[in-house]
């Protein structure tokens, strides 16, 4: 390098020098326009300007996120936002019908060997047609889901016939056959038999939604007349029919279907209460002259088998559920299903669940009947077709009706009105048509707009392009370092 260009850089080299570390005590010289540039000793920038990675530019600091709700609060508001998804019902529905019928096949295997071994049958010859009537069932379940609104409609009135002319027939002599002394059956061959009433239920539905809904399109529902007639006497129809077999209970399911429906329909309070009242003078009439109904109305509360045992059954229930405990003897070790409780895998099979499974086993129980009965609710109440809100709310009446009749029979707050419990007691006639109707709820909770919209997004071929296009986007999207807005 020349000497003069060396003298030129000679005054910069010795600044860059002195604005270094200061040695021992000598102190530090400043050279203008350099003391910026070096690292001076006790100054430092502020937070803000540090990291940034650009001279003089800050870097954001991200906002703090609004803590999440914690507490009862909080998973309310969760359960309410996952409730409100527009498939929430579908899958409740499904879901909860399902878990119903698997633990009551279960059951049912559970309860009935014995009852089996007694009659010199195979100890699983209950549980084996059960679980043929749960396949036939799954099937028509299927069947309902999927067929439209319009194809349901049109079956009310041929299944209101042919269930009619069934429950003429049962009580024709040499056609009918009685069981517990009511003559409420038919026989179709070799084990299988059938119960009419149990059909009835689902017709009255069917038809009575039709009945209603083409009545509202047409504006006539604010007349009384036409909100009774002929909704009303044909319900009775239907009652008098199962009445003149003694099956009570089936005709109180009947009656809190008919009651649904015209709450549904927006009786008035006057012509309901009027309504209720002439149903109630019949029911009374009927109990007080029926001895056998007397006892069971006298066994409410009863903690001992009292005269002549006739109040055994609901006592041996109680017994059952108290034996259980929390968490119940265990499966298949129940005690009173040998031969101490009468019905144990049909009417009472809840008792028996009690004790096996205990309180854990039949709060989920009563959990699942909850999950289904809101899920109908919100299905009836989120329509706008008149015909899915009456039958939905049909459907959701006669399923936790029966199960709550059932229940607090089992429970001794109800008279024994022998119903079964819903999806989940032995019984082909009362398996078929509820799994039937839930299918209905299935095909509701579908065609809501919203869950019909969630469902067509979840085709293969949407999914496909979706991920597709996801995918392609993902790689459009570089990483940009750290500081760097």
């Amino acid at each position: 390098m020349p000497a003069d260009h060396a003298a030129a850089y000679a005054p910069h080299h010795a600044g860059l020098a002195l604005n270094g570390p200061a040695t021992g005590s000598a102190p530090r010289a400043r050279v203008p326009g350099l003391a910026l540039r070096g690292r001076t000793a006790g100054l430092r920038r502020p937070p803000a300007a540090r990291g940034g990675g650009r001279t003089g530019r800050t870097r954001r600091v991200p906002a703090p996120r609004p803590p999440r709700g914690s507490g009862v609060r909080g998973f309310y508001e969760r359960a309410r936002r996952a409730w409100d998804r527009p498939l929430t019902a579908y899958y409740v529905i499904l879901g909860a019908s399902l878990l119903i019928t698997v633990l009551g096949l279960v059951m049912v295997y559970s309860a009935s060997q014995i009852k089996a071994l007694e009659l010199s049958l195979s100890d699983t010859y209950f549980f084996r047609k059960q679980f043929l009537a749960a396949a036939i069932g799954t099937g028509l379940l299927l069947f309902a889901s999927r067929v439209p609104a319009k194809l349901h409609r049109a079956l009310a009135y041929p299944l209101l016939v042919g269930t009619v002319f069934l429950m003429v027939l049962v009580q024709i002599p040499g056609i009918g056959h009685a069981v517990n002394g009511n003559q409420n059956w038919i026989y179709l061959g070799g084990p299988f038999q059938l119960q009419p009433s149990e059909f009835g239920k689902l017709a009255l539905i069917l038809w009575g939604a039709d009945l209603l809904a083409r009545k509202q399109d047409k504006r006539l529902l604010t007349q009384w007349k036409h909100l009774l007639v002929p909704l009303v006497p044909v319900a009775f129809l239907l009652l008098g029919l199962i009445m003149l077999g003694g099956d009570m209970g089936t005709a109180i399911i009947l009656t809190a279907i008919l009651f649904g429906l015209l709450w549904l329909a927006g009786a008035p309070t006057r012509m309901f209460v009027g309504v209720l009242a002439v149903a109630a003078a019949i029911g009374v009439m009927l109990i007080r002259t029926s001895e056998n109904r007397m006892a069971r109305l006298a066994c409410i509360g009863a903690t001992e088998p009292g005269p002549g045992d006739t109040c055994w059954q609901a006592v041996h229930g109680i017994y059952a559920l108290a034996s259980g405990g929390w968490f119940g003897s265990g499966l298949g070790a129940s005690v009173e299903k040998w031969g101490q409780l009468p019905e144990p895998h049909t009417d009472f099979i809840f008792a028996i669940t009690g004790e096996e499974l205990g309180l854990a086993g039949t709060l989920s129980v009563l959990a699942l009947f909850a999950a289904l009965g809101y899920a109908g609710i919100r299905v009836a109440g989120r329509t706008e077709d008149p015909f899915v809100r009456y039958a939905a709310g049909g459907v959701t009446t006669w399923i936790t009706a029966q199960a709550v009749v059932n229940i607090g029979a089992v429970l001794g707050l109800l008279p024994i009105a022998g119903v079964p419990l819903p999806l989940f007691s032995y019984g082909g006639s009362a398996l078929l048509p509820t799994m039937f109707a839930v299918g209905l709820l299935i095909a509701f909770a579908r065609e809501e707009p919203a869950a019909k919209a969630a469902l067509a997004m979840r085709q293969p071929g949407l999914g496909k392009r979706a991920g597709v296009s996801w995918k392609s986007m993902r790689r459009r999207v570089k990483k940009r370092p750290s500081g760097e807005r």
